[in-house]
């Protein structure tokens, strides 16, 4: 179920060049799993923009997203205190009760937010994860600092080998030997076609694709799996690796 309300800026600030991260005071009773997104009302834009939530609490909601457009970087210059209009809880976020106890946490770029609330739930269950960052190169990498505050073994990867291991999160699993029970999964398809081809273990991955409606009316963000067609917006944005077909 998803409600439409409006929230308060109460803090926007830089994580990197490109990355913000904007809390917003408001009603959060709808947003019920880790990998759930909003979708943000932009002024003067025909569609909403779909944002994964990265954290929450019963009154705020926490955004990071990256400035790719110009709906994104009308949102960077939101100044505290600003009204805006958001239809939360939607999608269908992680499973958090899979019985792991040692799972993995990979995040492509801005993939890492809805990854960070996850981790406060599974080490709340007395699970711990270990959570795998990849980026461009070191001036792209965001939230280490917040999952190492969680106490969470951190590893990044950089495609140009300016920060930690040189490659991909999937570099960084053969690199390190880690051995893992499950694995938690949000980035770009290739990262996340890759993740399911070379990894073993069982997992659920947050597809990203681009949306209209953002609650299954307009049907523009479906693809099929082995259980039929499915709509990322609606029975999405996380489904089991199994389920997915790659082609």
């Amino acid at each position: 179920m998803y409600k439409r309300n409006i929230y308060k800026v109460l803090s926007s600030e830089p994580l990197s060049a490109k990355t913000r991260k904007m809390v917003l005071e408001g009603d959060t009773q709808y947003i019920t799993a880790a990998g759930q997104f909003v979708n943000v009302e932009v002024e003067g834009k025909f569609l909403r923009r779909p944002i994964s939530v990265c954290d929450y609490d019963d009154k705020s909601i926490t955004l990071l997203y990256d400035i790719v457009g110009e709906g994104t970087k009308a949102m960077s210059l939101w100044a505290e205190g600003k009204q805006v209009d958001l239809l939360t809880g939607l999608g269908n976020g992680f499973s958090e009760n899979r019985g792991c106890h040692h799972p993995a946490l990979l995040g492509g770029g801005i993939g890492c937010a809805p990854l960070y609330n996850l981790a406060k739930k599974l080490i709340a269950k007395g699970a711990q994860p270990v959570v795998i960052l990849g980026f461009n190169s070191a001036k792209d990498v965001v939230s280490k600092d917040m999952f190492e505050a969680l106490g969470v073994e951190t590893y990044i990867a950089t495609v140009d080998g300016s920060e930690g291991t040189k490659g991909f999160v999937t570099d960084v699993i053969r690199e390190k030997g880690l051995e893992c029970d499950y694995f938690y999964a949000c980035g770009p398809m290739p990262m996340l076609r890759a993740v399911c081809n070379s990894i073993e273990w069982a997992g659920e991955v947050s597809l990203d694709e681009r949306m209209a409606c953002g609650f299954g009316v307009c049907m523009c963000c479906s693809i099929e799996t082995k259980s039929g067609a499915k709509r990322i917006c609606k029975e999405g944005p996380v489904f089991s690796k199994e389920d997915l077909i790659w082609k």
